[in-house]
Order: C-alpha cells, then sequence, then structure tokens
C-alpha cells in the first residue's frame, strides 16, 4: 500500500509533483450549478435557500433561526463529559488567541503631525459548519473564539439541518460555549449565498468562514469579492520528518488520523531511517484492521500517500518545505532545532508526544489551516482574520506647507496635475 521511495534527486521530485498535482482543476459541472444556486438565492432571497434545502437535505426546519437560548437548551441532551471536554478546549484557544491582540497606536510628532492606525474587528462574521455525519464541534470553536477575541460586532452561524429539521446538540453547545451570536439552519451554496448577499431573515456580512464540501468551496470562492472569505481549503494533508529516534507505531497511527479525513487527503513520511521507514509501513497494515473508517484511509494512502527515505535532516527540511503541507510533525531527537527551519507549513508539531491531532482539538492553536501548497504565503486563521485596519493623518497647515514642494514634485511627475493642485491651493501665495 504505501512504497517506499529512495531520495536520489529524480525520484522524490517525480513524487512530489504527482503529489502536488492531487488539487486538479476546478470542476465545472459543480461550478456551473454553485453559479446557479448564487443567482437564485440572490434574486429569490428565503424562498430560494427553502426551495434548495427541501431539495438537499429532504425537509426544511419549522424554525429556521436559533438564539442563543436554543443553543443553552440544546446542551442538555449533550454528555457532560463531551461539555467539560469542549469547555477545556475552549479555554485552551482562546488563551492562545488572546496574545495575538493587536492594538490601535498614535504617533504624534513634534510638528503638530498625528499619524495612526486603528483596530476594529468586522461589523458582522458568518461562519458555515458542516452538519450530519460530518458534524465537527471543534471547528465551531476554531473559527468563532478568534472572531470574538477580534471584537466582532455580530457572529452568524449556517449549519445544515438534521433529518428531523433540528439541529446537531454538540454543534449547538460548541457554538453557546464559543459566543455565536444566532444560527440559521441552512446548508450548502444556499447558505454561503445568503450570508454573502443578505436574505430577508438572513444579514449580509462582511467575512465567511469555516469548511464545507467541494459546492460550499467553490460558492465562497465564487462570493469572495463581494464578501471576504477564510481560503478555499483543499483536502487534508500531514507530513512527518522522522529521524532513528521515532516510534513507528507513532508515525503511522498519525499518517492514518489525517488520511481517515478524505480519499483525497495526503499522508507522507520523510525519514532518514530505513528500518523506522519499514516499521511504520508494516504498522499501518496492522493498526488500520482496527479502524473504523479503513477504506477511505487505504483509498488515500494508496494514492496520495508515501514513504521517502532521505540522507539526513537537511534533505528532509528541504523536502518539507517544497511540498508545504498543511500539517508538518518533527519527529526527531532534537525538534527544537529545525523549528526555525520549517518555513512552509500551516501548523508544526514538534517530538515525539506532539500527535497532530492535539491541535485539531485541544492545545490553543487554530486548526483551520492552508493546504495544497497555500502555507507558502498563507497563515493559519487567527485575530487577525477577523480585523481590518483604517490608517489616519493629521497634518497642520505649517507641516503640510513645509512638505508641500515634494508632494507637487511627485504628483506632476505622475501627471496627476488636479493632485497636485490640491496641494497648491493650500500654499503661501509666493510673492512677486
Amino acid at each position: 500500500m504505501l512504497q517506499i521511495t529512495t531520495a536520489d534527486g529524480r525520484a522524490e521530485k517525480a513524487l512530489m509533483a504527482q503529489l502536488k498535482a492531487r488539487s486538479g482543476e476546478v470542476d465545472r459541472q459543480v461550478t456551473a450549478a454553485v453559479e446557479q444556486i448564487l443567482a437564485d438565492v440572490k434574486r429569490d432571497g428565503d424562498a430560494a435557500v427553502r426551495s434548495y434545502t427541501e431539495k438537499f437535505d429532504g425537509k426544511a426546519p419549522e424554525k429556521t433561526q436559533l438564539s442563543r437560548a436554543d443553543m443553552e437548551a440544546g446542551m442538555q441532551s449533550c454528555d457532560p463529559a463531551f461539555l467539560a471536554a469542549l469547555e477545556q478546549a475552549a479555554d485552551n484557544i482562546r488563551a492562545f488567541h488572546e496574545k495575538q491582540k493587536q492594538q490601535s497606536w498614535l504617533d504624534p510628532q513634534k510638528n503638530g503631525v498625528i499619524l495612526g492606525q486603528r483596530v476594529r474587528g468586522l461589523h458582522r462574521v458568518g461562519i458555515y459548519v458542516p452538519g450530519g455525519t460530518a458534524a465537527y464541534p471543534s471547528s465551531v470553536l476554531m473559527n468563532a473564539i478568534p472572531a470574538k477575541i477580534a471584537g466582532v460586532g455580530e457572529i452568524v452561524m449556517v449549519t445544515p439541518p438534521l433529518k428531523d429539521g433540528g439541529a446537531n446538540p454538540d454543534i449547538l453547545a460548541a457554538a453557546y460555549i464559543a459566543g455565536v451570536d444566532r444560527i440559521f439552519l441552512m446548508g450548502g451554496a444556499q447558505a454561503v449565498a445568503a450570508l454573502a448577499y443578505g436574505t430577508e431573515t438572513v444579514p449580509r456580512v462582511d467575512k465567511i468562514v469555516g469548511p464545507g464540501n467541494i459546492f460550499v468551496a467553490t460558492a465562497k470562492r465564487l462570493v469572495y469579492g463581494q464578501v471576504d472569505i477564510d481560503m478555499v481549503a483543499g483536502p487534508s494533508e500531514i507530513l512527518i520528518v522522522a529521524d532513528e529516534t521515532a516510534n513507528p507505531v507513532f508515525l503511522a497511527a498519525d499518517l492514518m488520523s489525517q488520511a481517515e479525513h478524505d480519499k483525497l487527503a495526503s499522508a507522507i513520511l520523510v525519514s532518514t531511517d530505513r528500518q523506522v521507514a519499514e516499521e511504520t509501513v508494516k504498522e499501518v497494515e496492522r493498526q488500520l484492521a482496527g479502524l473504523s473508517r479503513a477504506d477511505i484511509i487505504r483509498a488515500s494512502l494508496e494514492t496520495y500517500g508515501a514513504v521517502i527515505l532521505c540522507d539526513g535532516m537537511d534533505r528532509a527540511m528541504e523536502i518539507a518545505n517544497e511540498l508545504a503541507p498543511e500539517h508538518l510533525e518533527i519527529c526527531c531527537k532534537n525538534p527544537l532545532e529545525y523549528i526555525g527551519r520549517a518555513d512552509n507549513a500551516g501548523s508544526v508539531f514538534l517530538g515525539h508526544y506532539s500527535p497532530e491531532p492535539l491541535g485539531d482539538y485541544f492545545a490553543g492553536p487554530n486548526h483551520v489551516l492552508p493546504t495544497s501548497g497555500t502555507s507558502r504565503f498563507y497563515s493559519p486563521l487567527s485575530v487577525d482574520s477577523f480585523i481590518k485596519k483604517v490608517s489616519f493623518i493629521h497634518y497642520t497647515k505649517e507641516a503640510l506647507q513645509a512638505c508641500g514642494e515634494p508632494i507637487m514634485t511627485l504628483a506632476e511627475a505622475e501627471g496627476l496635475t488636479a493632485h497636485a493642485n490640491s496641494i497648491k491651493v493650500r500654499m503661501p501665495e509666493k510673492e512677486s
């Protein structure tokens, strides 16, 4: 199932090219279908949303909008142990993201000039949360808590209704704990459209965040520009760099923790030790038999899994940076030595006891991460994702006149004489 490729300068490059191609082209049929849904919701509002909900979910809920009181009531049916774990995770996520807060600043200068920047939260943000079997309460925490810390005025969540027209209670509990203001029971591209354009009942938002299927991802991509979005996420991925001290039992478990997400998920081991590599391949087969999503894992590993054997940690880190994975585990003797060299990764997990699920659920850093090599230029979701900055300038008459000549020179060099004139009319009259 997992084949070992020895890095020789050519073999690993061919393998990496194959892995990079997995994101594929945009599905034109999906795009066309989503464009139609967006147009219908933009034109017909709630009626279109209801029609598509009945078509795709089987039944439109009698009560579409849920308040914080409804969320709190939904928590009553949750397992107390689950609620306690959710609270602990929320505390950790909150503590980590509080450190990301930025402050507005003011820079008064001696000549009366005042420069500055105002930092404020977005007015309203929409969070998409999958429902049904793909319901992830952890994603509610990861999306809503940073928005709350950023000072977002209102957090609106959309999630597909269950077959009975209700909401998943675990999702309601996470929304209440994270500070979501209200929930609308709707899903798919129609929910994204409602958030982007607004309907009679759903308010228009400034930004849409959260995971979803290909229809949701396509809808987010198409409404970008009308609203901001977090990112266009691809299939999940993990890359593990391991030396001779790594435990093959751990490595196999961690590779499969990502492979179970999706048949398109990618799980790659880059090892400096042949025995570790070979034992990990055996461990994957041994552990696979006891896992509920074994078929998905096997399909993922057969198509997008890989084991690369290289001659040292320097080359291993080069491969990691080239592939720019969503999750990067560094399982070696002194992992902290390499944090400064992990330039391209969504999130980095250091050492033998920092597995990727620790970040998915509990540690505190955000699990909404760039995929498909985009960690070369994208960052994880953070408090910064939910703020906007406004710069401001105040000059006195004397300060402006002192620098008027160079401003006019620059404006005239660009052929913008009206710009130059805006300064000129404020300059003192020259004596004849």
